[in-house]
This record gives structure tokens, sequence and C-alpha cells, in this order.
């Protein structure tokens, strides 16, 4: 199990989970998406961490992270943040592994600190082009019928949910999901985040940031699960139109979180790319 400590960035707490050696001003940075949180990552950490520095937190309003009411729920504001803890944490050059919404947040920094991404792990997420948000997407973007869905939104409900979604997700990760996604502050957030991210919002930052980031032609994986129920397939091979060599690799039987559903396979893949990326990754023996 990854350890966790406290992190303070700014006037906001948070936890970080570290692997590897914590003296390396590279390291591979895991950004989860909603609801999270960092314990997503505890296999790819643990098998990063052999090789080179990585570190995963809780962004604000998800998991143990502070949750002020305050905190801006924009894909630009989480970009600050990430921002904040990479200086924080004392990284200059970044590999960045990213999932669900984490990509926007994670993909914002990158488009606007190009010389400090080394690299893209693209986890059932990407700059979305031509992408229309899922249904719960919808519900959560609408007043007053979000707040309602929140309310009602029952462990039974939600396990069912999943059982529909992503069978082969194992039980005790979908507890969990429903665990850190029931407080009611991280409900708030999740509006809030996806309220800000409407169609024509989202639909305007990935064209600026597929602009941004086509010109860097970064080293990048995409994995993805091809059952994803809220992300369609497709979205992964057209996201060498942003990173012309990227690499795709297609779980067939994964859903819309393979490194739960098929860990072994997500570990093997992103292990071998970011042990080839990183320079830590090229000294080691």
């Amino acid at each position: 199990m990854n350890p966790v400590t406290e992190l303070r960035v700014g006037s906001l707490r948070t936890v970080v989970r570290p692997a590897g050696p914590q003296d390396e001003r590279e390291a591979v940075v895991f950004v989860h998406g909603n609801p999270g949180p960092s314990q997503d990552w505890t296999g790819l950490l643990t098998a990063v961490g052999e090789f080179g520095r990585a570190v995963a937190w809780n962004q604000p309003g998800f998991g143990r992270a502070d949750k002020p009411a305050g905190f801006e729920h924009t894909v630009t504001g989480h970009a600050a943040f990430i921002e904040a803890a990479l200086d924080a944490l004392g990284i200059d050059r970044v590999h960045l592994v990213l999932h669900d919404f984490g990509g926007p947040w994670g993909l914002e920094w990158a488009a606007t600190h190009p010389d400090r991404v080394a690299s893209l792990v693209l986890i059932n997420t990407g700059v979305l082009r031509d992408y229309r948000w899922h249904l719960m997407a919808r519900i959560w973007q609408t007043p007053l019928l979000g707040e309602l869905f929140n309310a009602l939104s029952t462990r039974s409900a939600f396990q069912a949910t999943l059982r529909r979604t992503d069978p082969r997700l194992p039980a005790d990760f979908v507890d969990r999901l429903h665990a850190v996604s029931g407080d009611p502050a991280t409900k708030r957030a999740v509006l809030r985040l996806y309220r800000a991210s409407r169609q024509r919002l989202i639909d305007d930052w990935a064209a600026r940031t597929a602009d941004l980031l086509r010109p860097l032609d970064l080293p990048a994986l995409v994995v993805w699960g091809a059952k994803d129920a809220f992300i369609p397939v497709e979205q992964a091979h057209r996201q060498r139109d942003v990173f012309p060599r990227a690499e795709v690799e297609i779980l067939p039987d994964s859903g819309h979180w393979p490194f739960a559903d098929d860990p072994a396979a997500v570990e093997r893949v992103v292990a071998a790319f970011l042990r080839r990326e990183t320079r830590i990754g090229d000294l080691s023996p």
C-alpha cells in the first residue's frame, strides 16, 4: 500500500501518495477524475515507483482533499491547482497519467506549460473532439435535476448503475467509488464542474487545446477500455489528431476504469511506456 502524507498547497490541504525516489525533480504525476481520488492509482504507483518518482494527490473537492465552497471548479481552476501542487512538491519535469476529468485538467496544464511536460498517458480520456456528453453529465449540468439526482443517488442505485455500465469492476472498488462520491461537498463540486463545462465550453476548450498541443508532438500512450459507456472508444484513435505518434492500446473487455477491471494489462503497458520515456527509467538497471 502506498503511504499517504499531507500536502499543503497554498491555503488548501490535500493528501499525496508518493512512490519511488522523492528527491528527483522529474516525476510521473497521476491525476484522477470524477469521483477519483488518488487511491485509484495504487497499483500503477507501485509499478512506476520501482524505477522512478511517482506521485498522486486528491484534487480539491475530492476524496480527502479540502472542499472549500469558493474553489473554482473549472478546467482552468483545476489546472492551476496542478501547477501549484507540482511547485509545492519540487517537480520540474512531468510525465502525466490522466483519467476521466483528469484529462482536461492535466491537458490544460500541459498546453500552457510545454517546457515542463515530457510525456502523456491518457486512460479513457484526452482531447475529446466532436464528443457529446453522456447522460449522467447532462443531468448534472441541468439545474434542479442535478440536485435531485444527487439527492436520490443511494448506494444501491449507484451499484446498479455500475453493474450495467462496468460489470467487471471489483465490488470493493465500486463501494469505494460510492463512498467518495457520496460526500455532500463532493456532490456540489461535481455539479459546479460539469456546469462550468457545458457542451459549447468544452468544445471550445478542446479545439483550442488541440491547436496548442499538436505542434509539441509529445510522446503519448492512449489506453482505452473498449466497453466504456461514458466516452466511446472511437475517441481513443482520434487522439492521434492531437498526438501524432501516440501509441494506442485498446482493452477489448474493459470499461471506463481499466486500471481497476484489468490492472495487470494496464500496469504492463503503462510501466513499459514510462520506463522508456523517463530519464530515471533510462538509468535504472
